[in-house]
C-alpha cells in the first residue's frame, strides 16, 4: 500500500480558511499537520476530529515569523510522518487604518507575518522537499486586490504585494535544486466577510463581482489542491476572485474612452 502524502497548512487552527483547506486535503487522503499560534485549543479540537475519521493529524504551534519556528516545525512533521509533500501558507493577519494613521510598526508587523512568515515556512518546507525524490508542492496565498488596491490598507498591501514575486523566485530556487518541487500562489477575492462588514456593504461587494457572489473557503481549498497536485504548473499566481481583478462593475466612470452618440 503506498505511503500517504502529508500536507502542512499554516494558520489552520481557527475555524477559518486554513482549517477548511486542511479538511479538504484530509478528505482526499492526505495526512495533516495543522498549525496554530493563538488558536491552539481550536487546532487541538480539529486534530481530534480528523484523527477520529482516520486521518493521522498533528499540530505544530508557534509564530510563523519566529526565526527558528519553521525549521523546527518541519523537523517535527518529518519525524512524525517521514515526509512532507505539500505546504499551504494560510497564516496571515488582516488590519486596516488610514494612511495618516499608519505607522512604521504597522508596516513591520504586516511584513513580519504575511511576508517573512510565508518566506520562512516556504524556505524550510521547500528545502526539505528538495531532499525527497518525489519533491513536493508549496502554495502561497496573496490577494487579488494588490492589482487594484483600495484605501486604508496601505500596510497590508505592501506586505501581500511581495507574495507574487516570492512565488516566482522560490519556484526557480527550488526547482533548480530538485525539478520535482513546485511553487504557486492563490490570489483570493473576498472570502468569509469580516463581521464588521454590514449587510449593505457585503451586498455591494457581491455586485462588484463578475460572478455575482462572494467567494467561500471551499473555493480556495479546491484551488490549493489543484495547484498542489498539477505536476506541470509552477510559478503561477492564480486569481480565485470571481473576476474582480478584471471587472470593475457597470459604472460608466470605469470607461476611459466612451463612444459618443453620433460620434
Amino acid at each position: 500500500m503506498p505511503e500517504k502524502k502529508v500536507a502542512w497548512i499554516t494558520g489552520s487552527g481557527a475555524p477559518r480558511v486554513g482549517q477548511v483547506i486542511a479538511k479538504h486535503f484530509a478528505s482526499l487522503g492526505f495526512q495533516i499537520a495543522l498549525h496554530a499560534n493563538t488558536s491552539v485549543e481550536s487546532a487541538a479540537k480539529c486534530a481530534d476530529e480528523l484523527n477520529r475519521t482516520g486521518t493521522e493529524t498533528m499540530v505544530v504551534e508557534g509564530a510563523v515569523e519566529a526565526p527558528e519556528f519553521a525549521r523546527t516545525a518541519v523537523q517535527h512533521i518529518v519525524q512524525r510522518f517521514g515526509r512532507l509533500d505539500v505546504l499551504v501558507n494560510s497564516a496571515a493577519i488582516w488590519d486596516w487604518r488610514s494612511l495618516e494613521e499608519t505607522t512604521a510598526s504597522d508596516i513591520q508587523r504586516q511584513f513580519q507575518v504575511n511576508t517573512l512568515g510565508t518566506f520562512l515556512c516556504s524556505q524550510a518546507a521547500g528545502l526539505q522537499m528538495t531532499k525527497q525524490p518525489h519533491g513536493g508542492a508549496i502554495v502561497l496565498i496573496g490577494d487579488w486586490a494588490v492589482l487594484r488596491p483600495y484605501p486604508d490598507f496601505a500596510a497590508y498591501f505592501a506586505g501581500k504585494g511581495a507574495i507574487e514575486t516570492m512565488t516566482r523566485s522560490l519556484a526557480v530556487e527550488l526547482a533548480t535544486r530538485n525539478p520535482a518541487v513546485r511553487v504557486n500562489a492563490i490570489l483570493p477575492g473576498p472570502v468569509m466577510m469580516d463581521p464588521s462588514i454590514s449587510l449593505e456593504k457585503a451586498q455591494a461587494i457581491q455586485e462588484q463581482c463578475l460572478l455575482k457572489r462572494h467567494g467561500n473557503p471551499e473555493d480556495v481549498a479546491h484551488a490549493a489542491y489543484f495547484l498542489a497536485t498539477q505536476e506541470f504548473i509552477t510559478g503561477v499566481c492564480l486569481p480565485v476572485d470571481g473576476g474582480r481583478s478584471i471587472y470593475a462593475g457597470h459604472s460608466t466612470d470605469a470607461i476611459a474612452h466612451p463612444t459618443l452618440p453620433n460620434g
